[in-house]
């Protein structure tokens, strides 16, 4: 059977929290907690705007959130300050088996595109220089729908795109909000449970496969499909 694999971004494939050892000389010793608070605050405004039926993309949301993070914290940045925490958002750090799992899914022939929040081009730099982009067929970004995850119609979109009916469709994420809006839509769908402690949402609708990390996705997903 031919399935087709998207692939969430931050948080499966790069490490947003990452973005912590950039901000530890300008937040001292908040660096961690203002990396936390930046991604949790930049997924809340994803969340509001599809709500609102008030779309503005994702590198808007994500500076967004930091002017909120950087007000709430008492940390003073710069205009220029600002610019550069938003290039280094693009040069966020690879999970250690994003490489080495994408290898394994590309050795099995599956076709697997880049799904995100995020706007093309900002993925393409991501991607890029943490040499994933070559293992991938491409990208698929919310922005050609104009809303974000969860909303149905962006997994329909990605289903379209990969050319497979939506049960022949798998998203990988470990962001249990994502799996379960991909379930809800008629995909199948694979939890990357990267925190051990990690709890996922007591919804009544579950992963088709839980994992630690992508470097055994591809025999599971072989059995399962």
């Amino acid at each position: 059977m031919a399935i087709a694999i998207a692939l969430d971004v931050y948080g499966t494939l790069v490490n947003p929290l990452g973005m912590s050892d950039y901000l530890r000389p300008i937040a001292g010793a908040q660096a961690d907690r203002m990396a936390e608070m930046w991604r949790a605050k930049q997924l809340e405004y994803t969340f509001r705007r599809a709500a609102m039926d008030c779309y503005a993309n994702f590198d808007i949301c994500t500076r967004q959130a930091l002017e909120w993070v950087a007000a709430t914290l008492g940390v003073q940045l710069t205009n220029e300050q600002i610019g550069q925490a938003l290039e280094n958002y693009k040069r966020l750090p690879a999970y250690p088996d994003a490489l080495s799992g994408l290898a394994d899914l590309n050795s099995h022939g599956y076709t697997m595109y880049a799904f995100s929040n995020g706007v093309e081009e900002s993925l393409k730099a991501l991607l890029g220089q943490a040499a994933l982009l070559p293992r991938l067929g491409g990208i698929v970004s919310v922005d050609d729908v104009g809303t974000f995850k969860p909303d149905p119609r962006v997994y329909h979109h990605v289903a379209h795109r990969l050319g497979c009916a939506r049960s022949d469709t798998w998203l990988v994420s470990s962001n249990p909000f994502d799996v379960i809006g991909a379930k809800a839509a008629g995909l199948k769908a694979a939890w990357i449970k990267r925190n051990a402690s990690a709890v996922f949402d007591s919804w009544g609708i579950a992963p088709d496969l839980v994992m630690r990390d992508l470097n055994e996705l591809a025999r599971e997903i072989l059995t399962i499909s």
